[in-house]
């Protein structure tokens, strides 16, 4: 395999880790929503919740601070080393490409991500974790 293909490779496994953190964040929400229809009590797992929480707050951050998510950064930079500059029929990597990036304004990634933020903070209220105890720790491991 050459160094060209690597680095194609390369990226589009950065692309697939950035699709799966947004469905992290996107799908954990709705899942906490249906978790408390359905009386589902892994919704309440603080370690999920506290992730979920973190993963959010990043990218709220990097909104209002102007931040280009890292994983972005790192995959358009090992598409340059490669010679690419476009999605030149790679099929799952011109589909997450389609999915993740979007030609808008940076305030309304702001506003998105802030309201989305606004969401997953209410379902703290709504929806509240469980307690971190010795006992979710262990659960946890399992």
């Amino acid at each position: 395999m050459d160094t060209q293909t690597l680095y194609l490779l390369a990226a589009d496994l950065i692309l697939l880790l950035h699709a799966s953190f947004v469905a992290f964040v996107v799908v954990g929400l709705i899942l906490i929503f249906t978790g408390k229809a359905f009386a589902w009590t892994w919704v309440r797992n603080p370690w999920f919740r506290w992730a979920h929480l973190a993963a959010i707050t990043v990218v709220v951050l990097q909104s209002w601070f102007g931040v280009i998510c890292p994983l972005t950064t790192l995959e358009m930079a090992l598409r340059s080393r490669a010679g690419d500059t476009v999605y030149p029929g790679a099929f799952i990597a011109h589909w997450l490409e389609t999915i993740l990036y979007y030609d808008a304004p940076a305030w309304v990634f702001a506003v998105c991500y802030t309201t989305f933020g606004a969401l997953v903070v209410a379902s703290w209220f709504w929806i509240r974790p469980g307690a971190i105890t010795r006992k979710s720790a262990r659960t946890t491991e399992r």
